[in-house]
């Protein structure tokens, strides 16, 4: 069959990537959500898949972009405002401490919209793209990749992944510390049970002195991220966008034809603004797409072979992945003898999430050691940084994925 074709030729597909990845990092400029570039990437991608397939779809949506990242000036001024209130009014330090928390958790952590339109709107795009099969549709598969990019993470560029998740943990540890010692004090004013007895007014004052240790972690907050850099997202993420751009030009060059599955591109914008893209894709297709099994496979930054996964949850490990589509893709890894583990995002998310929250069927693929890496989301993560290798196992199990779908596995 054509398919072991394109396998064969996986190398060929890889240098297409990394070509396509370049022309567009040196020709649109930054492509940070809601930006230009991003749009000029978008409609560059819809023109290299129109005739790849037999409908093209771009769909513009709203979105807030620094309000992904924006909890952290409310959710620090909150908490630092809160250390100053300690001394005079435990209460309102609670009080300020769990809204800061609140939102951080609801916007961060869990990814909702809780004060988007706090921030600027701009206009981000999604592209679908569709193959049709030559006889009746019994099944359907798209593969998945957002063609934004982040805003470097400074703690992260300067200090690495251990610098990075140290800084942080310690100023979330200050903020439980924080909310700890004021409730304690607050029960203390209320003259109740053990705590009245066991902790005086000095002792509470020398904790709440304890406190201004986190100040300097908390102020570093607000520069975990700088707004101004705008890297070029390389591996992240237009390794995902061309990992299905490259197959579709592949079934075209050889001639493929199926007979009975339908296969697609979903180019999601603003990934790096909190799943948007994803979610407004959700939003828009809510009653399409449910006449046969569809699966959705979301790649992400493609970069490091020996760090394959199929990721069995998502989101901060609170979303989980199709087993289907999970096991599928590694049964296929396996097939071929390329290493592929079953993982999970312990930290951040793919679209793979939004997906199966929006109620499609989908996996996340990512190829990168979850132990932050440099590269990610610095100016390190650049074409000069691919790895055709990896590109192409990658690509070779995603083919063989679409063969064994095609034969109904």
């Amino acid at each position: 069959m054509s398919l072991e074709k394109i396998k064969q030729k996986k190398h060929e597909s890889a240098q297409f990537m990394a070509d396509e990845i370049t022309h567009i990092i040196k020709t649109f400029g930054k492509r940070d959500p809601g930006s230009e570039g991003e749009k000029k990437a978008v409609e560059y991608m819809a023109e290299q898949l129109k005739p790849l397939c037999d409908e093209v779809t771009v769909e513009p949506f709203d979105v807030y972009p620094a309000s992904f990242m924006g909890w952290i000036y409310i959710t620090v001024t909150l908490v630092l405002a809160g250390v100053v209130a300690y001394f005079f009014a435990p209460v309102v330090t609670v009080a300020l401490i769990l809204i800061g928390a609140t939102l951080m958790i609801g916007q961060f952590v869990l990814y909702r919209q809780m004060i988007d339109k706090l921030f600027k709107k701009k206009t981000s795009y999604n592209i679908t793209a569709v193959k049709h099969p030559v006889g009746e549709v019994k099944r359907r598969i798209f593969f998945n990749g957002h063609p934004d990019a982040a805003c470097e993470w400074t703690m992260n560029y300067h200090f690495g992944g251990v610098g990075f998740v140290a800084h942080f943990i310690i100023a979330v540890v200050g903020v439980v510390y924080a909310f700890a010692v004021s409730i304690l004090a607050v029960i203390k004013g209320m003259e109740i049970g053990w705590v009245h007895a066991a902790f005086d007014a000095g002792l509470l004052r020398t904790l709440g002195l304890i406190m201004l240790a986190f100040v300097p972690f908390w102020i570093g907050m607000y520069f975990l991220w700088n707004e101004k850099i705008v890297v070029d997202g390389a591996n992240d993420n237009l390794t995902g966008c061309y990992m299905g751009i490259a197959l579709m030009k592949a079934l075209k060059d050889e001639g493929v034809e199926f007979e009975n599955t339908e296969v697609g591109v979903i180019i999601s914008g603003s990934e790096e603004a909190g799943l948007r893209g994803a979610k407004a894709w959700c939003k828009a297709h809510k009653d399409d797409y449910k006449d046969v099994e569809t699966l959705i496979f979301a790649f992400d930054t493609i970069h490091e072979g020996e760090f394959l996964y199929v990721n069995d949850r998502d989101l901060n490990l609170t979303v989980k992945a199709d087993r289907h589509a999970s096991d599928l893709f590694k049964n296929s890894a396996d097939e071929l003898g390329i290493k592929c583990s079953v993982g999970a995002v312990p930290l951040g998310a793919t679209d793979s999430a939004a997906f199966n929250q929006g109620g499609f069927k989908a996996t996340g693929i990512t190829a990168m050691d979850h132990n932050l890496k440099d590269y990610y989301h610095t100016r390190r993560d650049s074409y000069d940084n691919l790895d055709l290798g990896c590109l192409a196992d990658c690509y070779e199990v995603t083919v063989q994925t679409l063969k064994n779908f095609d034969e109904g596995k």
